[in-house]
């Protein structure tokens, strides 16, 4: 155990950190340091059941999160911008772990990172959970920290939840809600993400410097309605619905999710074979409905 690699992992308890964590567990180079600001969670519980050492630390506190690293070969960061829908605290966050990183010495962090669509589209769009995103991917990297960045796409999972097929008002079917026009859009299951992590912690001379855009497949809205009807015998179909009538729906959030359908639009780099490299078994979306079929039987 001792000769093994240590890996931290912040967020080990949410679905993104826990596929990370989860993954790296089964590695035999590495353990994991799962940080969480509630050791006593359900999820922190079942992580030092598995093998994991779990330890309290809160993103916004720069002395817990340089005790958390201390010792550690590498690093996994996910920054939170739903929970206070701010920028601000979010690239604040990803600041407080470079330095860390970079006083500590780590060897590689792996940050779930994303475009800078402000900067990269000169202020006609902007997407604060993006763009803050790729302030701290700069940062980094400016820092000279060995930093890969990990791009993840729009998760199976969202079908299950923001993307679900909405009941039509006028007929015995289901829409689905997403302005994507007819350009594909690029997808993965959250539980994929971490086997796909851990490739590149294993392989830091490929990866180290870089922005990795995962993506399991790029479907159409129409195709991603067709699989959702093939596999749960419901009708479902592409609402056709324009980012400009999305953003009027007036929920939290709306107008930012219409310029990351507009940003989508421009097809940003995401990387579907190198994917599958990472991770030969990743699921593609068939499988993934198949397999949450239950999930879905509240439509």
């Amino acid at each position: 155990m001792a000769s093994k690699k240590v890996i931290a992992v912040f967020g080990a308890t949410g679905s993104q950190g826990g596929s990370v964590a989860r993954a790296i567990l089964e590695d035999k180079d590495f353990s994991v340091r799962a940080l969480t600001r509630d050791v006593t969670r359900p999820a922190a519980l079942a992580l030092r059941d598995l093998g994991a050492e779990v330890v309290k630390c809160d993103l916004n506190d720069q002395e817990a999160v340089k005790g958390a690293l201390k010792g550690a070969y590498g690093a996994f960061l996910l920054t939170t911008y739903w929970e206070d829908f701010s920028k601000e605290k979010e690239v604040q966050q990803g600041k407080i772990v470079a330095d860390a990183s970079k006083e500590l010495g780590l060897k590689h962090v792996v940050y779930s990172g994303l475009e800078n669509v402000k900067k990269l589209t000169k202020g006609k769009l902007e997407v604060p959970h993006y763009d803050g995103k790729g302030e701290v991917e700069e940062y980094f990297w400016n820092l000279g920290v060995p930093m890969t960045s990990v791009r993840v796409p729009a998760y199976y999972e969202n079908f299950l939840k923001g993307l679900k097929p909405v009941k039509a008002s006028d007929g015995d079917y289901y829409n689905l809600v997403v302005p994507m026009k007819d350009i594909p859009m690029d997808g993965i299951s959250v539980a994929d993400v971490g086997p796909a992590v851990v490739s590149i912690f294993r392989s830091p001379e490929e990866f180290l410097g870089k922005a990795v855009g995962l993506s399991a497949e790029a479907l159409t809205v129409q195709q991603y309605a067709d699989i959702l009807s093939k596999v749960l015998g419901k009708v479902i179909k592409d609402a056709k619905i324009t980012p400009e009538a999305y953003e009027k729906l007036g929920f939290p959030g709306a107008q930012e999710l219409a310029n990351m359908m507009r940003f989508f639009h421009m097809k940003p780099d995401r990387d579907v074979k190198l994917t599958h490299r990472l991770h030969p078994k990743v699921k593609s979306f068939s499988q993934f409905v198949s397999e949450n079929k239950e999930a879905f039987k509240d439509l």
